[in-house]
């Protein structure tokens, strides 16, 4: 089974993440394929740098994922140039991972992807946990973790759905706002369900 594993920014879904990991099940995180993508000599580093310009690459001519977040962030367009041309190349080698993990004879993989239904992606898992917490916790966290100003807490939440719409498209949802061993507990009762356990 692939299971779609998503949330929203700060919902904590790195953490759940993790603890699939320590359960045995594979887990392919988007953010990671995504950074690989745009390494120097690869086709879309080429075809980023020949859209947003010279200006988005650090000294050294690796991207500044930082510059160029700032840009996209606040400009829809640029946004949708930016994930036309990430967005294929990332689901190809996702997918390719996949195929390689199927060969080892793991069961049960994890593709981590936190734009899972803004992407449209869905189609790529057979179920989809999502990790939850309300707004107020998701602005407070987001400030905590990355020093961001109110506005761009606001910036970053609307490039993402709202927590709370993505719950009707989860199969399963996971509800963030305790402890870790009530995240834990909630996870591995999915699993169970799902006869996703690798050690059960």
């Amino acid at each position: 089974m692939i299971i779609g594993l998503t949330g929203g920014i700060a919902s904590g879904k790195s953490t759940v993440s993790k603890m699939l990991k320590d359960e045995g099940i594979p887990v392919i995180d988007a953010d990671i394929v995504a950074r690989e993508v745009v390494q120097i000599g690869e086709e879309a580093y080429e075809k980023v740098v020949n859209n947003f310009g010279i200006e988005v690459t650090n000294s050294d001519g690796t991207l500044d994922r930082k510059k160029l977040g700032a840009i996209v962030f606040n400009d829809e367009e640029k946004r949708s140039a930016l994930n036309e041309i990430l967005h294929p190349v990332i689901r190809n080698r996702m997918e390719n991972r996949v195929g390689e993990l199927k060969e080892k004879g793991y069961k049960t993989i994890v593709l981590d992807i936190p734009l899972l239904f803004e992407s449209k992606l869905t189609n790529l898992v057979d179920k989809i946990i999502l990790v939850y917490i309300d707004e107020d916790l998701q602005r407070k966290r987001l400030q905590n973790r990355d020093q961001f100003s109110d506005e761009e807490v606001e910036v970053r939440l609307k490039a993402q759905f709202p927590l709370k719409e993505k719950i009707k498209w989860a199969d399963e949802v996971i509800h963030n706002h305790g402890l870790l061993s009530d995240t834990k507990e909630q996870l591995v009762t999915i699993l169970i369900k799902w006869n996703c356990l690798p050690r059960s």
